[in-house]
């Protein structure tokens, strides 16, 4: 049976809509989310080009390298030596969730990610709110990556003794004006993904590939200069340091999920994300704990703190060697470039989701016939990130953003947990394992990261959901096309939704941009 789609329609008057809580609470038929999927936004649809090799190094490429290339240097300072265990603390609580998104992606593999899981799950408030605090995790982590573009531009300059004055390579309140590079590298991203999703996605897994050869070469070199007497004492600031640490450095994984935005753009995505999004954890947190052990094991500690491109710094007092300094911070550099490539892409296919159900402006799903990609949309963001990136610190970014995704991930674990009892005919590809403890813990450690926060960022989180209300009853209330059914209509269309379960998209050749 096919299910009608409400793209392309314009929401009927208001009369006849349901109250606000029926609003809130009403669920968008998951049918219905794969039958856009496949039939686009005004009859042009995003291009089925992608393999699992494509959407594994779009996960690594936006994981890999944020939190040991950017933030490493502001984290050591609250873990100390065990900075190793944040990392894998905040790991095991992104893996937890990352089983939950296989899940989610495989039965649901729609561009929305978490929005789109949540909005069938649990209905309109809260796939809002979703929504709204991943605008707040793609967005502003671009921003927060890019930030960190300047000093590894510096780093790669100092080695013929030069240096990009402070006033165009730091952002106001870090002693500069403007990050001229962190907006370079914004809007050559944007520039890249206008041009076509292939595209992108082929230069993506080149610079991953040189960002894993780079960060494999720091570990072998730090490991000549291990000294294990750095080590001790393993825990200078307590448990309350650990898990402080974690909760910041949890930003380094928020990457795993971007493979999930790419359900449209996948040739068999309920086959091929799961195994994406497993596959991409594993490499990038055996990365991150291998790079820590040997950065901690080549310096004490109390040397990071306040010290800019860490690792550079590493390479260069270890060999003695400037042109080794010099490839790892170009190699860094591409890093960065790769992060914000991937995430953008990422905030990009949000919004179009969101756009398709009336809950920001239909521009942002307006998909170009001749890239099949949402141009409009990419611009828009990309002007909007690269601001930011020029403008703002790193340090607030980072824990916002941290903050923002922790709450998209509690409630993808939860969506599981309702599907599993409510939708239990539903096909999945695959299944999360040790069910319902590992969605349950997922969400547990979720929450308990969240609460390590500082106050600072719990407040910024609540502005910036107080902002979120704003817009959705100015804008995205009205404009619901869900909510804009007659009760009769809703009706058939879960009806229609219950009764069938989708298929998987068959498999497609790829095509060319």
């Amino acid at each position: 049976m096919t299910v009608p789609t409400l793209i392309g329609e314009r929401p009927p008057a208001t009369t006849g809509r349901p109250g606000l809580t029926a609003q809130l609470l009403r669920r968008k038929p998951i049918g219905q989310l794969v039958s856009e999927a496949e039939n686009g936004h005004g009859g042009t649809g995003l291009v089925r080009s992608f393999g699992v090799l494509q959407l594994t190094m779009i996960s690594v490429g936006a994981t890999l390298g944020t939190g040991i290339l950017v933030i490493l240097g502001e984290s050591v300072p609250l873990a100390g030596p065990a900075i190793w265990i944040s990392f894998a603390i905040a790991g095991v609580a992104a893996l937890l969730s990352a089983v939950s998104y296989a899940e989610m992606a495989g039965m649901v593999p729609a561009a929305g990610s978490s929005y789109s899981y949540t909005y069938a799950t649990m209905g309109e408030g809260m796939a809002w709110i979703c929504g709204w605090c991943l605008v707040l995790e793609y967005a502003v982590s671009v921003a927060a990556v890019a930030v960190g573009a300047g000093q590894y531009v510096n780093e790669a300059l100092a080695v013929f003794g030069l240096a990009l004055p402070d006033a165009i390579s730091q952002p106001p309140g870090d002693g500069g004006v403007l990050n001229a590079p962190a907006i370079v590298i914004v809007v050559l991203a944007m520039a890249l993904l206008v041009r076509g999703a292939r595209e992108s996605a082929w230069i993506n897994t080149a610079i991953v590939v040189v960002k894993v050869s780079i960060l494999v070469f720091f570990c072998a070199v730090a490991f000549t200069a291990f000294n294990a007497a750095h080590f001790e004492p393993l825990l200078p600031m307590g448990a309350a340091g650990v898990s402080a640490a974690a909760s910041r450095v949890f930003f380094s994984y928020i990457g795993f999920d971007a493979a999930s935005t790419a359900g449209e753009e996948a040739r068999n995505p309920k086959r091929d994300l799961p195994r994406a999004i497993l596959l991409s954890m594993l490499i990038v947190t055996t990365i991150y704990v291998l790079v820590a052990v040997a950065a901690i094991g080549a310096r004490p500690w109390g040397w990071f703190d306040g010290t800019e491109a860490a690792l550079v710094k590493i390479l260069e007092e270890t060999t003695g060697q400037p042109w080794i300094a010099l490839v790892f911070a170009v190699g860094a550099v591409l890093a960065i470039a790769s992060i914000v490539l991937t995430v953008l892409y990422g905030q990009t296919r949000i919004l179009l989701s969101m756009s398709r159900d009336g809950m920001v402006p239909r521009i942002f799903g307006r998909v170009s016939p001749r890239t099949g990609t949402p141009v409009a949309g990419t611009l828009i963001v990309g002007t909007a990130v690269a601001l930011t990136a020029g403008l703002v610190p790193l340090g607030a970014l980072a824990d916002a953003t941290s903050i923002g995704t922790l709450f998209a991930f509690a409630l993808v674990n939860v969506a599981v947990i309702y599907l599993r009892r409510h939708r239990p005919e539903l096909t999945r590809s695959f299944r999360v394992p040790l069910f319902p403890l590992t969605p349950i813990l997922g969400a547990a450690m979720c929450g308990y990261l969240m609460l390590n926060l500082g106050a600072d960022t719990w407040v910024v989180f609540g502005l910036w959901m107080l902002v979120g209300l704003a817009v959705y009853f100015g804008y995205g209330r009205r404009h619901s096309r869900v909510a804009a059914l007659s009760h009769e209509e809703y009706r058939e269309l879960s009806g229609a939704a219950s009764s069938d379960t989708p298929p998987a998209p068959e498999p497609m050749k790829a095509h060319h941009s």
